[in-house]
């Protein structure tokens, strides 16, 4: 009896992990803007039923590449469809600083190329299936998180929007009652592309133009604090980046808590 109590409960435990788990895939989508092919990559849980929020996520200047894509991964195991958007055209990657900051600086420099590229990426995202048309926030990387906050500067239609170590200067600032997201940005106290005037005419910026937006900063954090990869760069291409595993971690639970709250109230 005590053996057969063991094996049933075994067969419980075994069918509720069978039943938690996750059918997470992605696949590489293309589509156009301007006559130029844009090569994403869309994420999200096979296993669950019925629309969900939909989450953009806008790559670092080296381009579209894994790390984009890993995140898109890992907010689709929480439970959204997300997009990892290509910004520079035909999936390209940057191999040297130099090489992003051109790409970069090309994009930047062009407002309204940068915003018919984001806006193909919004319009298939909210094509799919899986998604709720009606609730879409974007997050982005570096020159991603500069470009999600361009983009709610200028009134997209987006539920919110979150920066990980983004530049947060602008050549459109934003205009009184424009922005219609709610703004999180996750800043490294310790980053030296961004200085202390730059933070306060950004945050001058958003109060005079009456947005929601909170400014969160981690100790010792420098540019690219979130990403693996960043001290390989800083030793191959002697640039002040740097991974901080616990800031890379704080940073991801308070990007939860706020894609939570933006998308529970409809």
């Amino acid at each position: 009896m005590k053996r057969l109590l063991i094996t049933a409960g075994l067969i419980m435990v075994f069918c509720g992990f069978l039943t938690s788990c996750k059918e997470v895939k992605g696949e590489a989508v293309e589509y156009t803007s301007g006559g130029v092919t844009l090569k994403g990559y869309l994420a999200c849980d096979r296993s669950m039923k019925g629309k969900r929020p939909g989450v953009l996520v806008v790559h670092e200047w080296w381009g579209h590449n894994e790390y984009a894509r890993k995140r898109a991964e890992m907010l689709a195991r929480l439970g959204y469809t997300a997009l990892a958007v290509d910004m520079y055209g035909e999936g390209k990657q940057a191999e040297h600083p130099e090489e992003a900051g051109k790409f970069a600086k090309e994009i930047s420099g062009n407002t309204d190329m940068k915003t018919a590229r984001f806006m193909a990426a919004l319009d298939l995202l909210k094509k799919q299936e899986s998604v709720d048309p009606s609730r879409i926030a974007a997050i982005g990387y570096c020159f991603g998180g500069a470009v999600v906050l361009d983009m709610a500067r200028s009134g997209m239609d987006l539920k919110g929007v979150v920066s990980f170590h983004g530049g947060l200067t602008t050549n459109n600032p934003a205009k009184t009652g424009a922005v219609k997201a709610k703004i999180l940005v996750c800043h490294g106290e310790a980053d030296t592309f961004i200085t202390a005037d730059q933070i306060s005419a950004f945050k001058k910026e958003m109060s005079d133009a009456g947005a929601d937006m909170t400014f969160l900063t981690y100790k010792d954090a420098i540019h690219s604090f979130t990403n693996p990869e960043a001290d390989s760069y800083a030793k191959k291409f002697n640039i002040p980046v740097g991974y901080n595993a616990d800031a890379d971690k704080k940073s991801w639970e308070d990007m939860k808590k706020f894609l939570e709250s933006i998308f529970s109230n409809r």
